[in-house]
């Protein structure tokens, strides 16, 4: 059945790759990006072009995730357009690498912001259409550096995703009673295929970063992305994030996972989310709120 869709961070890496493999299963994709008669214009253009040679309904919107109006006007275009909104999957995020102490307190904000509290700014702006509606699917994009193996020089983004993935975790049970679905996405450390590495932020502090990459931690960073790779298998494809996304959307309301790892490395994430997962089933099954574990159909 077709499905309106949005998804933000859409303008490369995973989001494009989704954005694309959604629209090619038969539904209506906004293609969430910034700047979009700037930076991002050649994005929109090959978005227009993609829907043209394939003859699916993909669209981009503007949607700064930064912004509360950018989200609000974006969103509300999007429902004004097909009266209806299906389907939310927050994927905007940026990655930083280096000493953890070398970044500072305003650098963590600003990821903060980009990786958690624009989730927040989507969902005050979606949920109330999906509430309105009492059917919809949350889809929230997390990574297995959430839970998993954790190597250094990314503790910013480490922090940022765990503080994301727990958000998600607490609002699916808030939301079951709406008839509103979550489903967690979790990819490994995809290091080929995507941006996500090449374009990552650096310490604001160089000359404490250099304490590090000087003093005893001289050649960490090479060999943790040298590591990092080489656990990574050489038919590792980050399309399969996609399919991934597009199988959960696909699935009839009720069926849906919580979550899914997507992780050739098997880096541990799998086994520590698996039991995080029991124990909060079973606690809402102790305190007597077992029915926020699965979603109800409104009428």
């Amino acid at each position: 059945m077709n499905q309106v869709i949005v998804i933000t961070g859409a303008s490369s890496g995973f989001g494009a790759l989704t954005a694309r493999a959604l629209a090619d299963a038969g539904h209506t994709v906004y293609a969430g990006m910034r700047e979009t008669t700037g930076r991002n214009a050649p994005q929109v253009a090959d978005v227009k072009r993609y829907a043209a040679e394939n003859k699916v309904d993909l669209r981009a919107v503007e949607l700064d995730v930064a912004s509360d109006d950018s989200v609000e006007a974006g969103i509300t275009r999007i429902i004004d357009d097909c009266g209806r909104l299906d389907v939310v999957i927050h994927n905007a995020g940026h990655m930083s690498f280096g000493p953890a102490e070398a970044f500072t307190p305003e650098q963590y904000a600003q990821l903060f912001d980009i990786n958690v509290l624009s989730t927040q700014r989507v969902n005050r702006a979606v949920l109330p259409q999906l509430r309105k509606q009492g059917r919809g699917l949350v889809v929230w994009i997390s990574s297995s550096s959430a839970r998993g193996g954790t190597p250094p020089y990314l503790a910013p983004y480490f922090a940022a995703k765990a503080a994301m993935d727990s958000l998600a975790v607490s609002y699916a049970s808030e939301l079951t009673r709406w008839g509103i679905e979550s489903s967690i996405i979790v990819p490994g450390a995809f290091t080929k295929g995507t941006n996500h590495f090449a374009h990552s932020g650096s310490p604001a502090d160089r000359a404490r970063a250099e304490e590090y990459h000087q003093g005893p931690y001289a050649g960490l960073a090479e060999q943790s992305m040298k590591g990092l790779s080489a656990l990574e298998p050489a038919d590792a494809d980050v399309a399969e994030v996609a399919k991934a996304i597009v199988s959960v959307v696909d699935m009839p309301f009720g069926t849906r996972p919580f979550r899914s790892h997507i992780d050739p490395s098997q880096d541990g994430c799998e086994v520590v989310n698996g039991v995080a997962d029991r124990v909060r089933t079973e606690l809402f099954r102790r305190i007597g709120l077992q029915d926020l574990l699965t979603p109800h159909i409104r009428t």
